[in-house]
């Protein structure tokens, strides 16, 4: 963590529980972030927030030690029966609440309280076991926690802190009607401490937060204050034929250290994947299709250096937490600039420096004015010799399942003609 990141406010200046600090010493924390300095003295009071914080500048650590506090403080006589969870956290996606509770295990591990996770595609009855047996802190996505709430695996009327995280994602991902059918669920707003974090506090999420919380108090970190300005940013104009080659001819040249591509559409991951890993690249995509096993190991490849590229949409990559990021390339400019300001950020996690690359092709150009007004700069033009890139192997088609319903779909007798595809 980049010192000219940090404030000046410490952690062991704060009125924190012993187990807490003791907590925060074993994550090697001495001086709070922009957004932990600012939202943990509103927090520890206790006063709810809603902080609008880009991913990596800490807000984790903020509302978990905020968290934590609360807990510790007000532990009270247990109601007899089952342990409920006193503790509810949201996420958007399975890897940023299994990030949250691995912070969560750190930062509370002499505190006694016991972490639960709650998310789809894999260990559902591992989960329930453990939520049955009782947690003081429910971590998870709103489909799977909804599933086993309606079962009765545990109950919500003990919350004594709620966090909704990457709330602007969770609105973009369909999850509202969940969330305010969990957050109804709860003991009133006025019970119980209420912080929530996103990226950009818009007017639909500080609607969810005035209804659901107790007259928040909002916490801004801009985010070309913790990501943009620290990113070494260049830009390229190819044409659409010139991508592909002019990708490959970049990721060799960077060399062997992490990176991350960032597309517009899966189909699109799938084909650079295919192109890097043809010519010699090792690479991988990763999608909301993807089992979460397999997407758990991709993660764990990357982020050890055994898998040197990792390609994905917003979406899927939404929530990652991975550290020294060099570089960010953006194969496709996004649509919406804000998109923009998180993807680099992923190469300037708390304070570091990094490098984001980008084309603007005939495809996706359009999006670069309403980018540059934005971030407030203009991206400094790169140049490169057409004469220069790289011949490229072309990739064997991948095989995929046909339609289901459809002439050639694979039953007895049908036709087994396989489906035109598209050159490139």
């Amino acid at each position: 963590m980049s010192e000219n990141h940090l404030s000046d406010l410490r952690f062991d200046s704060l009125e924190l529980h012993e187990t807490i600090q003791a907590g925060i010493r074993d994550a090697g924390f001495e001086f709070c972030t922009p957004i932990q300095a600012n939202t943990l003295p509103i927090a520890l009071q206790p006063k709810d927030v809603a902080g609008q914080a880009q991913t990596g500048t800490g807000k984790t650590a903020a509302f978990l030690i905020a968290a934590y506090q609360r807990l510790m403080t007000n532990q009270g006589e247990p109601p007899a029966g089952q342990k409920q969870p006193r503790l509810f956290a949201l996420a958007p996606t399975r890897e940023l609440a299994l990030q949250i509770a691995k912070d969560a295990e750190v930062l509370g591990k002499h505190t006694g309280l016991k972490v639960g996770l709650a998310y789809g595609g894999t260990d559902y009855e591992k989960q329930r076991k453990t939520l049955q047996d009782g947690v003081d802190l429910l971590i998870g996505t709103p489909g799977r926690i909804i599933d086993f709430f309606k079962q009765g695996v545990f109950k919500l009327d003990q919350v004594q802190v709620a966090i909704l995280d990457e709330a602007d994602r969770m609105f973009d991902l369909g999850f509202i009607k969940d969330i305010r059918y969990l957050l109804r669920r709860l003991p009133p707003p006025d019970k119980r401490l209420n912080m929530l974090f996103s990226a950009t506090l818009s007017q639909r999420v500080l609607e969810l937060a005035y209804e659901h919380m107790n007259e928040p108090e909002l916490v801004r970190i801009e985010p070309e204050q913790v990501t943009a300005d620290k990113v070494r940013q260049a830009i390229f104009y190819p044409a659409n034929e010139d991508k592909m080659p002019l990708l490959v001819g970049l990721v060799r040249e960077i060399g062997d250290v992490r990176i991350m591509i960032f597309v517009n559409m899966k189909r699109e991951a799938e084909r650079v994947q295919d192109y890097l890993e043809a010519n010699g690249i090792h690479a991988a995509a990763i999608s909301g299709d993807v089992p979460q096993n397999k997407r758990q190991r991709m993660l764990a490849e990357f982020q050890q250096g055994k898998l040197r590229v990792l390609i994905g949409t917003d979406v899927a990559s939404r929530g990652l937490h991975i550290p020294d990021v060099e570089y960010v390339i953006n194969y496709d400019l996004p649509h919406d600039p804000e998109d923009y300001v998180h993807r680099i950020g992923r190469t300037a996690r708390a304070g570091a420096s990094g490098n984001a690359l980008s084309m603007a092709c005939e495809t996706y150009a359009m999006s670069l004015p309403d980018i540059e007004t934005y971030i407030g700069d203009k991206i400094p033009f790169a140049n490169y010799n057409p004469d220069d890139l790289p011949e490229l192997v072309r990739p064997k088609p991948r095989k995929r399942k046909p339609a289901q319903g459809r002439r050639g779909g694979g039953k007895p007798g049908g036709s087994r003609r396989p489906p035109q595809r598209k050159r490139g």
